[in-house]
């Protein structure tokens, strides 16, 4: 016995044959493509909102502002700093 949402094997067959009655052999492949179409169309829609709220969950990424990437750091002290800093006489007054 086939239970599909609580519905068994001639309860399945019943709606089947209505289905048939109603729409026709003809109609049938359309009302399938229609529903194909509207749920793809619904997957696409949810996920869709599920990225967007994942993105505005997620922290921005750390750019730093405009005067800290220019800043002027000290450069190197060239050679002639270097001698007269590492000089262990005291300058004279």
């Amino acid at each position: 016995m086939v239970l599909l949402f609580g519905l068994g094997t001639w309860e399945i067959a019943v709606l089947l044959l209505l289905v048939l009655l109603i729409f026709g052999a003809k109609r049938i492949p359309e009302v399938a493509r229609g529903l194909g179409k509207g749920i793809r169309e619904f997957r696409s829609a949810t996920s869709e909102i599920s990225r967007e709220l994942t993105l505005e969950d997620r922290p921005p990424a750390y750019r730093p502002p405009a005067s800290q990437q220019t800043q002027n750091y000290a450069s190197p002290p060239s050679s002639e700093e270097s001698s007269q800093s590492t000089d262990p006489t005291p300058p004279s007054k």
